[in-house]
Order: structure tokens, then C-alpha cells, then sequence
């Protein structure tokens, strides 16, 4: 029996050691919002937050995930953050096909959390998600939009 801490909550799965950390979250915890992509550690839609650091968990076997993690999906992520970048994803018209957007959400999370005013570059180094409708200048404007009202948020 496999425990996490899930978006604050114990869940138990009775899974093999060597089952990706994806799979216990979408097919044994029911949570769907992180999407499989590729299996390679390529594209990001499995993007999620261990400890605050995101990570892609299609590649990461559960038992590689210490007792003590908080793991945060896209359903857990928070209010203010993620209101603040779901607004700014919404109102930028950054999703096509929508089916990269939980991932690409989770790396901007994750990045804004860590650098308050990222840069162009930075925020092209700090999210590498693959975006197959090609929403990059999109994607780069949201986080720098959700950058500047963070920012107002917090003074």
C-alpha cells in the first residue's frame, strides 16, 4: 500500500513500487486534471508539484516519492496563484485544444512561485511543457500578465 499527500490529503493505492506517480494520481485517485502525453518526460501535460518543484510524474516511479512530499496537482493547487494564471490564460486566449494547458498552468506555478518577475528568458528556461498548438507567445504573455498582478497582489 502506497500513502501520499495529495492537495493536503492522505490517499492510499495499492500499487507496485515501480508504478509512475502519474498513474497512481489519474487511475487510481481519480484525479484526471493531469493528462498523459507523452511517457518520456518530454511534453509536461503530467506536470505536478512535489514539494513546491515541478515535476513531470509520468516518469517517476511512486516509490521514488518520499513519505514526507506534498504532492499538488492542478485540482490542488490553490486559489490566488492559480486564479491569478487561470485569469490571465483565459483572458490572453492562450489554450487552442486545451489539452497541455493543466501542465503548462503547473510550470507557471511553479516558476512564479519561485521568481516573482521572471524574465522572457527565464520564463523560457523555467517552462520547457510542449504545447502541440504552438501557444508559446501566448503562454509567455499569460505568465508575464499573471507575473504583474502577483505583484500588484502582494504590495
Amino acid at each position: 500500500m502506497t500513502e501520499l499527500n495529495i492537495n493536503g490529503k492522505v490517499a492510499r493505492a495499492e500499487v507496485e513500487g515501480d508504478t509512475p506517480l502519474l498513474w497512481v494520481i489519474r487511475d487510481h485517485l481519480g484525479l484526471t486534471g493531469t493528462k498523459y502525453g507523452c511517457g518520456v518526460v518530454q511534453c509536461g501535460a503530467c506536470t505536478v508539484h512535489v514539494d513546491g518543484a515541478a515535476i513531470r510524474s509520468c516518469s517517476v516511479p511512486v516509490s521514488a516519492i518520499p513519505p514526507t512530499a506534498r504532492i499538488v496537482t492542478i485540482e490542488g493547487l490553490g486559489a490566488t496563484r492559480l486564479k491569478v494564471v487561470q485569469q490571465a490564460w483565459a483572458e490572453l486566449d492562450v489554450a487552442q485544444c486545451g489539452y497541455c494547458q493543466p501542465g503548462m498552468m503547473m510550470a507557471a506555478s511553479a516558476l512564479l512561485a519561485q521568481n516573482a518577475s521572471p524574465s522572457e528568458s527565464d520564463i523560457r528556461d523555467g517552462i520547457s511543457n510542449i504545447c502541440r498548438c504552438g501557444t508559446y507567445p501566448r503562454v509567455l504573455a499569460a505568465v508575464q500578465l499573471a507575473a504583474t498582478r502577483l505583484a500588484a497582489n502582494a504590495a
